[in-house]
């Protein structure tokens, strides 16, 4: 099974920027109209600004490992975040949102 996650921008030129800073690395392909980065085996987030009345309502959590490098990563670009939460079972999780205010938290878990 695939899945594509579809976030929902205004301008998807100018969207483009912020999650080649978000990701750290560009799109891994363009198709038409749609920019989509590869997040796992058969997993996608695609951007597209084709859907306007969806704008900013995507919301999408992805395990990372290197929470506190990819945050500094942000941080260096002026990408803000809320605080970072720790979860009763040790997960750390924070919410991250572009400027059209989709959700894009990332979730680590405490190391085994």
């Amino acid at each position: 099974m695939d899945l594509y996650s579809v976030v929902c921008v205004r301008d998807r030129v100018a969207a483009r920027k912020w999650f080649e800073v978000f990701f750290g690395r560009p799109a891994d392909e363009v198709i038409g109209e749609e920019y989509l980065w590869q997040v796992g085996e058969n997993a996608w987030v695609v951007v597209d600004d084709r859907h306007a009345a969806r704008t900013g309502q995507a919301m999408i959590t992805l395990g990372v490992d290197g929470l506190d490098g990819i945050l500094a990563r942000l941080a260096a670009h002026g990408v803000a975040h809320e605080p970072v939460e720790t979860y009763g079972n040790g997960v750390r999780h924070v919410e991250v949102r572009d400027p059209d205010g989709n959700s894009l938290s990332l979730a680590q878990a405490p190391a085994s």
